[in-house]
C-alpha cells in the first residue's frame, strides 16, 4: 500500500501491532512527505564468506586519535600501546575485562564525549543520495582521524561530472572519483545542501519523479574558486565489507559505512526509539544510499544518517532493524587514511609548527625554529612511526631576527613562512611541493618592524595572505597579499610591546589577534571590514609574544565556533594557557594552567590528530627546543627536540 497520509500509516501500524511510532509532528490528515531517493539499482549481493580482518587493518596502522586508540587498547584490538598512548597516561597493561561481552552500542554522533558526524544535509529535490552519503563519509573520517571538522561540497562531484538533478547513481564511482581527484570544500565549490536554500533555478525544476525524470539540465559549470588542489581532502581506494560482523567491527574500530537500503512507503513516517521495520502492506519506492554512523545490539539496529534534512526521522537519523529492506544484503563501503587539506586545518595551528599531510598517516609535525647565526631550521616528527622521532632537516638563511611564523596554504599545499629580519623588515619564504624545495620570496613591509609576526591565509580574495606585525611607536601594522604583491593596509593600536603568531581568521570571518601591551597585559583586537578594534584586556607580567589558535572545543558540528586557545611565556619563565569561550557572549578570557620552567618564549601551538590534545613547542633560556602537550589529565613535559645554537 502506498499510504497517502500519516493517519493511514498510524492505522496500519496499529493493525499489524508494530511497535514503532509515526513522527508526532505530522497530523493524521497531512500527506506523507516523499523526499527523493537516487540509487540506480540494487548493488551486487554481499558475500558473507568474504571477510575483512578489521582488527589486523587497525593494528597495521593504529589511529593517532588517542580517544579511539585507548578504546582499541582496552578491548585488546591493539595488543600493545603505541608510544603516544603511554605518553598520554594510558595503562600499558590495559586488557579487555573477562566474562561475556555486554550488548554493544557504537554511535559516532557522540562517542568518547565528542561529536564526530557533520550536520544533516538535504538533497531535496535531487536524486543524489549516492553523492551525499560518500561525501558525509569523508567528512566523518577526517573528523575521526584528524579531530577537525572538514565540511565538503557535494557540488564538487556534481559539477565536475555534469550530473543532472534527476540522475540516479551508485556511490562507488563517487568514491573512486574522490580517490582520484579529492573532494573540496563548500567555499571552493558552493552547493545548496540545506534549507533554506535557493532552488528556484532551472537546474532544480521541475523536480525529479523517478530516475531520469524531472529536470535533466546540466549543473553550473565546474569552476572551483582559488587553488582547488590545496583545498581537497584526498582519500585512498574504498574498502568493501560484505560480512555483517566485519561491518560492525569496522564501525566500532574505524568509522561509518555507506549503506544501500530499499525505501518502502512507510519509511518516511518513522520516528522514535524503536527501530524501523517494514509494514507488510507497504509499497517499494526504490533504492536509497545513506551512512551508517553506528549500531545498537540492544535494539538490534543500525543507526543511519539520512540526507532528507532534519525534520524527518529523529532529526534526520533513523534506527533501522537489522536485515530490513535490503540493508544487509549488499556490501557496505568505508574509507580510512584520509589526507585533509591545509584549508581544513588553518585555524588549528599557530606559530612555527603545523600538522602536515606528510607521512603514512598524513599527520607529521613540521616545525620551523630559530637556528644558529640568524638562520632558521626545519625540524619534523614522523607521526606515523611508532617512536615518533624528531629529525632535523635543512638550516637556511642569515637574516632571521625573530622566530618565523609558519603555515600550510591552499597554493598547491605549499608551506609558507614570514619572519622579521635583522633589518627590521619582513621576509617571505615557501616550500614548493612541486619541486620539494624551499624558495626565497620577497622582503617587504615596514623598515621598523618589531617582535614576532602574525601570518595566515584568509578567505578574502583568492586566498589572501594577511600579516600583522609590531612597528616603531608601539603600534601594529597590517599587510596583505592578494596576488603577487604585498601591500600595506592600516596601522592601529597603541602601547604595543610585542606582537606574535596570534593572528587567526575566526569561524565567523573576522581577523582576530592578541598583542602584549607595555603594561604587561594582553589585549584582543579584531577586524570586520576595514577597521581594527581593541577590546578585552587580560593577563599580567607578560613580556614575550603569544601564540593563538581557534580549536575544536565548543564546536558541536561544523557550523559551530570553537574556543580561542592561547599560550604565552610570562616573566617568570613559565607558560600560561588562556582560553576564550566563544559560546559566551561576554567573551571572557580565562587562565586554565601555568606549566614549565626556564621558558624564553612559546614558538608554536597546535591542536592536531591526537584526540584534541594541545601541542606546544617552546624555546628555553638555554637555547633548547622542548615539546609540551595537554590531554584530559592536564599538561605534560614532552621530549627535548634539539638545540637552536
Amino acid at each position: 500500500m502506498a499510504f497517502q497520509t500519516y493517519g493511514e500509516l498510524r492505522q496500519e501500524l496499529a493493525r499489524e501491532n508494530l511497535p514503532w511510532t509515526v513522527n508526532p509532528q505530522f497530523a493524521d490528515s497531512e500527506p506523507i512527505r516523499r523526499p527523493p531517493l537516487g540509487a540506480v539499482s540494487k548493488p551486487p549481493p554481499a558475500v558473507p564468506s568474504r571477510r575483512v580482518d578489521v582488527e589486523a587493518v587497525v593494528r597495521d596502522n593504529p589511529p593517532t586519535n588517542i580517544l579511539l586508540a585507548r578504546d582499541l587498547l582496552t578491548r585488546g584490538v591493539l595488543r600493545s600501546p603505541p608510544p603516544f598512548l603511554g605518553q598520554a597516561g594510558a595503562s600499558p597493561n590495559a586488557a579487555p575485562a573477562g566474562g561475556p561481552a555486554a550488548p554493544l552500542v557504537v554511535d559516532w554522533r557522540n562517542r568518547f564525549g565528542w561529536p564526530w558526524v557533520t550536520a544533516i544535509r538535504d538533497q531535496d529535490p535531487c536524486e543524489h543520495c549516492w553523492i551525499y552519503a560518500p561525501t558525509a563519509l569523508v567528512e566523518c573520517m577526517v573528523r575521526i582521524e584528524h579531530c577537525v571538522w572538514s565540511p565538503r561540497s557535494e557540488g564538487d562531484y556534481i559539477e565536475a561530472n555534469k550530473i543532472p538533478c534527476g540522475q540516479c547513481g551508485d556511490p562507488v564511482p563517487v568514491l573512486n572519483w574522490f580517490a582520484s581527484n579529492g573532494v573540496t570544500d563548500l567555499d571552493c565549490v558552493p552547493w545548496v545542501d540545506s534549507d533554506p536554500g535557493d532552488r528556484s533555478g532551472p537546474y532544480w525544476n521541475p523536480s525529479p519523479n523517478g530516475c531520469g525524470g524531472g529536470s535533466m539540465k546540466p549543473p553550473p559549470a565546474w569552476a572551483p574558486v582559488g587553488s582547488r588542489n590545496g583545498r581537497t581532502v584526498k582519500i585512498p581506494a574504498y574498502t568493501s565489507i560484505d560480512n555483517i560482523q566485519d561491518q560492525k567491527n569496522w564501525i566500532q574500530n574505524v568509522g561509518p559505512l555507506v549503506v544501500y537500503f530499499e525505501v518502502w512507503s512507510d519509511f518516511q513516517g518513522w520516528h522514535g526509539n524503536t527501530p524501523y521495520q517494514k509494514v507488510s502492506s507497504a509499497t517499494d519506492l526504490g533504492g536509497h544510499i545513506m551512512l551508517a554512523v553506528g549500531f545498537d545490539d540492544n535494539l538490534g539496529c543500525w543507526i543511519v544518517k539520512n540526507s532528507w534534512g532534519p525534520s524527518l526521522g529523529n532529526q534526520g537519523y533513523w534506527l533501522i532493524k537489522y536485515g530490513q529492506c535490503g540493508i544487509d544484503d549488499s556490501a557496505k563501503l568505508g574509507v580510512r587514511l584520509t589526507n585533509p587539506d591545509p584549508w581544513t586545518k588553518r585555524r588549528t595551528h599557530g606559530g612555527g609548527m603545523i600538522e602536515s599531510g606528510d607521512g603514512a598517516l598524513h599527520r607529521n609535525f613540521e616545525l620551523i625554529a630559530p637556528g644558529p647565526g640568524n638562520s632558521w631550521t626545519h625540524w619534523w616528527r614522523d607521526n606515523s612511526s611508532g617512536a615518533m622521532p624528531w629529525a632535523k632537516a635543512e638550516t637556511i638563511g642569515n637574516d632571521v631576527a625573530d622566530p618565523p611564523t609558519f603555515t600550510a596554504t591552499s597554493y598547491n599545499r605549499n608551506f609558507e613562512m614570514v619572519y622579521r629580519t635583522t633589518a627590521g623588515r619582513l621576509h617571505h619564504r615557501y616550500f614548493d611541493q612541486a619541486s620539494a624545495s624551499w624558495k626565497d620570496g620577497p622582503v617587504f613591509g615596514p623598515n621598523n618592524a618589531t617582535g614576532g609576526v602574525g601570518f595566515i591565509e584568509s578567505s578574502w580574495g583568492p586566498g589572501n595572505f594577511e600579516v600583522v606585525v609590531g612597528v616603531g611607536g608601539n603600534q601594529l601594522q597590517h599587510w596583505w597579499r592578494g596576488g603577487s604583491t604585498w601591500q600595506p593596509s592600516v596601522t592601529f593600536g597603541s602601547n604595543i610591546a610585542t606582537m606574535g603568531p596570534s593572528l587567526i581568521q575566526s569561524t565567523w570571518g573576522n581577523l582576530e589577534l592578541v598583542a602584549v601591551l607595555t603594561s604587561g597585559q594582553m589585549q584582543h583586537f579584531w577586524r570586520n571590514g576595514s577597521t581594527w578594534q581593541g577590546d578585552q584586556l587580560f593577563g599580567a607580567n607578560v613580556a614575550s609574544a603569544p601564540v593563538m589558535i581557534q580549536g575544536q572545543y565548543g564546536m558541536a558540528d561544523e557550523h559551530g565556533h570553537g574556543n580561542f586557545e592561547l599560550v604565552v611565556a610570562n616573566k617568570a619563565g613559565a607558560v600560561e594557557h588562556w582560553w576564550r569561550n566563544n559560546q559566551n557572549a561576554n567573551w571572557v578570557w580565562s587562565k586554565s594552567a601555568t606549566f614549565g620552567s626556564g621558558v624564553a618564549r612559546v614558538l608554536a601551538l597546535v591542536e592536531g590528530s591526537f584526540g584534541f590534545n594541545l601541542e606546544v613547542v617552546v624555546l628555553r633560556t638555554d637555547g633548547m627546543l622542548q615539546h609540551y602537550w595537554r590531554d584530559g589529565a592536564g599538561w605534560h613535559a614532552g621530549v627535548v627536540i634539539g638545540n637552536t645554537h
